[in-house]
């Protein structure tokens, strides 16, 4: 099973790659500003919907964000 944390943690580095806030990110994407806190602390897994938006506004695979591959690159053919 996935780790919250560590998903958070992938998270806030490839937002912080793509020089981008997590407010910035959250406000982008229309997602609650809870959600890394709830992702750390209460160790909630985040929907498909929001990880597929994440994804997509930072320009990374959703397998990345999950921790499935060290590419972020992997969905570009």
């Amino acid at each position: 099973m996935y780790n919250p944390s560590e998903i958070s943690n992938i998270i806030k580095n490839s937002a912080k790659n793509k020089n981008t806030t997590i407010k910035q990110l959250l406000d982008k994407c229309n997602i609650n500003k809870g959600f890394i806190y709830d992702l750390e602390h209460k160790k909630s897994y985040p929907s498909c919907d929001k990880l597929s938006r994440i994804a997509d506004y930072l320009d990374v695979s959703v397998d990345y964000l999950l921790g499935r591959t060290d590419n972020p690159n992997s969905h570009k053919s």
